[in-house]
């Protein structure tokens, strides 16, 4: 059975929306929750919301992304270069505060290829619930 809540929180938290969703894991495990549905539910919903995202920058004309997201020209050029040079395996780390949300936006507007940005977001967003799952499990 899938845990609405948490993916809805997953989800929400790996769009460009404020959110977190481990304090969410973290309290339905601490309430005897099964770990693996946990886990892979908390994925399942953030790696929707990274794509949702992902969408957005693959879709967004720049007229929306530069008014609404205030990104402009320079900054994406800036963006470009700093992908360009770390290339695609940066996407495993789209887990992290700040920093994860815009990598998925910028992979969607440089038009990285679907099946390697969710493969690598997947892997990225999947290891950071397990570690933390199993962090909480040592200390339950």
């Amino acid at each position: 059975m899938i845990d609405w809540g948490l993916f809805t929180a997953a989800l929400l938290s790996s769009t460009l929306l404020p959110g977190g969703s481990e304090a969410l894991l973290l309290l339905r495990l601490a309430e005897g929750g099964p770990t693996v549905p946990l886990v892979l539910t908390a994925t399942v919903g953030n790696v929707a919301g990274g794509l949702l995202t992902y969408l957005v920058g693959r879709a967004g004309h720049r007229l929306l992304l530069s008014r609404w997201l205030r990104i402009d020209a320079a900054d994406l050029a800036r963006a470009e270069r700093w992908f360009s040079r770390w290339g695609r395996p940066v996407l495993l780390f789209a887990w992290l505060p700040i920093v994860g949300d815009p990598l998925c936006l910028l992979a969607g507007m440089l038009r990285v290829g679907i099946g390697s940005f969710l493969l690598l977001v997947s892997i990225g967003k999947l290891a950071r619930y397990a570690v933390l799952a199993a962090a909480a499990s040592a200390s339950f």
